[in-house]
């Protein structure tokens, strides 16, 4: 009797066990604004990628990519992050100069495959004199939240174009949605940044009538102000084709490189887990280019060489190095800072 009442009961333990092992592991992967590209990459690959590697990833929106790295350094499940260029490289070079905190947090961080290009867009007052970014010395910015990497961008650009820090009353830390209705409606800033990779929702989805209201400014790379920018940011053309209810041709801005990101792992579950991940990003790779946001299509899975202080993760690189290659890139580092600026404010390493 004992034997018949052990059987099934054994059975249905070992049931659940196989289940347990089974069961696909829970990932979460910090972005950017749910309205923004950097959520919809995620979206893609918790839809496209994460289920071949019998992985759940779940996708969450955040204010940016300084807080990305904070969070993917800290808080518990978040596995991937995307990340600029700019915002990693800022908090590398914090760490050559010795910076602790910054040491501390981007030390153990990894780089699973570059993205693509971010598209820097400068929206004014239809009616402002403003036309290009050298214009924009005395003007009333809003940047984005702080931790965003579009706060970032906006201060560091001014910095560079004008060789001075916006002066705080000029700078505001509002989400776009709010500085772009302060933009129209109270006139209280003078240009709200938007950092989205094309076509950027928030501006895609405007009506035909917002061209009586807004325009975007435009980036010169010959102007002698626009040099010092293109040491670390890349001149890049918006199509008017992605943003027909706003723009009659196409223009130049700036732009900055994406990164998807994690953490230097090494306990043999996540490896493992990290090792199907990089095979069903090579595998589901066309899939991803021809289904994902338009995005996709100027990503490779190349590994170009990084910068000084860059590492990618050994699980995903070396499935991804299995995938077709071409000519590598280097990312060059940024000239270290000395003291304490309103960017390592920003980068989260001063209060």
């Amino acid at each position: 009797m004992a034997s018949k009442l052990f059987y099934p009961i054994a059975c249905a333990a070992l049931a659940a066990f196989s289940g347990a092992v089974s069961a696909a592991a829970e990932y979460k992967i910090v972005t950017a604004s749910d309205k923004g590209t950097y959520f919809a990459i995620g979206r893609d690959l918790s839809r496209l990628v994460a289920p071949d590697a019998d992985i759940q990833l779940e996708v969450l929106p955040t204010s940016g990519s300084a807080a990305n790295l904070r969070l993917l350094r800290n808080e518990p499940g978040v596995k991937l992050a995307v990340v600029q260029a700019d915002v990693y490289q800022g908090i590398v070079d914090r760490a050559i100069t010795g910076n602790a905190d910054a040491a501390a947090l981007i030390r153990p961080l990894r780089v699973v495959l570059p993205l693509y290009n971010t598209e820097i867009n400068y929206i004014v007052r239809a009616d402002s004199p403003l036309n290009y970014l050298h214009d924009l010395r005395d003007a009333r910015i809003n940047g984005g939240l702080v931790g965003s990497g579009a706060a970032v961008i906006t201060h560091t650009l001014y910095r560079m174009m004008f060789n001075l820090p916006m002066p705080e009353a000029n700078a505001s830390f509002l989400s776009n949605e709010e500085a772009l209705v302060k933009l129209i409606s109270d006139k209280s800033i003078d240009v709200v940044v938007v950092a989205a990779g094309q076509p950027a929702p928030l501006i895609a989805n405007m009506k035909p009538e917002a061209q009586k209201f807004i325009k975007l400014l435009k980036f010169d790379p010959n102007h002698a102000l626009s040099k010092p920018v293109l040491k670390v940011y890349s001149a890049s053309n918006v199509l008017a084709a992605n943003y027909p209810n706003l723009l009659t041709e196409d223009f130049t801005t700036v732009a900055v490189g994406a990164f998807l990101v994690t953490y230097d792992y090494t306990l043999k579950g996540t490896v493992d887990n990290f090792s199907r991940f990089g095979k069903s990003l090579c595998q589901n790779f066309a899939k991803l280019q021809a289904e994902g946001h338009p995005k996709w299509r100027e990503v490779s899975l190349t590994l170009p060489n990084l910068g000084a202080g860059w590492s990618y993760y050994g699980p995903t690189a070396r499935e991804i190095r299995s995938c077709q290659t071409k000519k590598p890139i280097t990312i060059a580092p940024t000239k270290p800072a000395m003291n304490c600026s309103s960017e390592e404010r920003l980068l989260g390493l001063c209060v």
